[in-house]
């Protein structure tokens, strides 16, 4: 007899773990399967885990402020103990520059202040007694290295900052990971790794289960699609691809790595950076670095690859990422060796999840998440189980979308934004910042 559980999960990513928590909280036997040898070994290990509030829509400012209460109680979020100990949540507040790109930033405090998300004003003295080794002159567009006008000002300085409160990052986004797996296994969830998905069966118009690729059958009534980067493949072995009007694709990422310039310690007294000036974002990172990451302006290759074969190597984009971020920060040590994370993002067409049910009765989705979601993935997480225990009772999601209710800021969230049959959300970044 095939083994049966309430629900599958394909991948043991951040968000996976967290869908599959809030389904075992509920009640229900869960069981997480993924590729690789444990949880948060995929896409999540090499996210960037920054937490922050600002995005380019309110409902996303909305679902990330809800997320900061979280991480700020991870210990009662987990509720449980981990042998290799809890992740931390580094508050360091973040800093936004003012630039003509992001509209001085004064659409993004509008929809903060709808919500009540915390902020305050830097003029550049500010900046200047907070960041010493700051450049404040604009070097607007950013370019790539190749080009004859790198490094040269454009005339003028940024026009301050904004500063979030409630921002920072998370050292060690697999580790947080598998704390959740900790916290699913002391509810009764199970995960099956080094498994690999080779068939999501079906029978009239419902999900009935998977088979692996070994052969083995295992059933239940729910399957939810969180296979990060490898999620358009799972939902094409579902036969769900033509009901979408959103797409995700798998886009290579490089982050790099750099020491503190000399006299600072970025580790402890840096802030989460971002810069749509020179085209980055920036965080502390342990060891008194600075992990620089690409804002994706329109010089920069968006490079979709297969997510089984892609180049795993460092290439130029290092060397742009870092000198870009050198303009701003003119004493940022460049080392001879490159250091950082190349790795991959699931991405939408307009970088919005897609948190919904599908046309597969049964079948969900949890993707287009990295690069902006690991912040989200415990309310996701509870999100996706009230819209799936919503929908299994009867409901027509589709016709009359779920709302949830954030439970720390009181805000009601219409699941139909994350729709994947909405329109390309034309408010949307359309780049990592979501």
């Amino acid at each position: 007899m095939n083994e049966q559980y309430d629900a599958i999960v394909i991948g043991a990513g951040i968000i996976g773990c967290c869908v599959a928590y809030e389904l075992a909280k509920r009640g229900k036997s869960t069981l997480n399967i993924d590729k690789l040898p444990t949880s948060g070994y995929g896409s999540t290990s090499g996210s960037c885990a920054i937490i922050r509030t600002h995005y380019s829509t309110i409902d996303g400012c909305a679902l990330a402020y809800e997320g900061v209460f979280v991480w700020r109680e991870w210990t009662a979020y987990i509720g449980t103990d981990d042998e290799r100990g809890l992740a931390a949540y580094h508050n360091t507040g973040c800093v936004a520059l003012r630039t003509e790109s992001n509209e001085f930033l004064e659409p993004m405090c509008e929809r903060l202040d709808a919500i009540g998300i915390p902020w305050e004003g830097w003029d550049n003295e500010k900046i200047g007694e907070k960041l010493p080794f700051f450049d404040m002159r604009r070097f607007a567009p950013a370019k790539r290295l190749d080009d004859d006008a790198f490094g040269q000002p454009a005339g003028g300085t940024v026009d301050g900052a904004v500063f979030f409160p409630d921002a920072g990052y998370v050292s060690d986004p697999q580790l947080a990971t598998h704390n959740v797996q900790c916290a699913v296994e002391a509810v009764g969830g199970k995960f099956q790794f080094n498994a690999e998905v080779a068939e999501i069966r079906r029978a009239d118009g419902r999900v009935r289960g998977v088979t692996l690729t070994d052969g083995k059958r295992i059933d239940a009534p729910v399957v939810v699609n969180v296979a990060g980067p490898h999620s358009s493949l799972i939902n094409g072995m579902a036969g769900v691809l033509e009901d979408m009007n959103i797409e995700t694709k798998a886009l290579r990422q490089e982050v790099a790595h750099v020491p503190s310039p000399e006299g600072f310690d970025f580790e402890h007294a840096g802030y989460v950076i971002t810069d749509s000036d020179v085209g980055n974002y920036c965080r502390p990172e342990v060891g008194n670095h600075i992990l620089i990451g690409s804002e994706d302006p329109e010089c920069d290759l968006r490079e979709f690859v297969d997510p089984d074969n892609y180049n795993r190597d460092f290439t130029d984009q290092w060397t742009t990422q870092v000198h870009r971020e050198a303009q701003r920060i003119p004493t940022l040590p460049i080392p001879s060796r490159m250091q950082g994370v190349v790795d991959l993002y699931d991405v939408s067409d307009d970088w919005i999840p897609i948190y919904d049910r599908s046309s597969l009765d049964g079948f969900y989705m949890a993707i287009g998440t990295s690069g902006n979601q690991f912040k989200n993935a415990p309310v996701a997480g509870a999100m996706m189980a009230e819209l799936i225990l919503a929908c299994e009772d009867g409901h027509d999601h589709d016709a009359d979308p779920v709302q949830y209710k954030l439970p720390h800021i009181g805000r009601t969230i219409d699941i139909g934004f994350y729709s994947r049959r909405r329109e390309i959300n034309m408010n949307s970044s359309f780049s990592v910042l979501g």
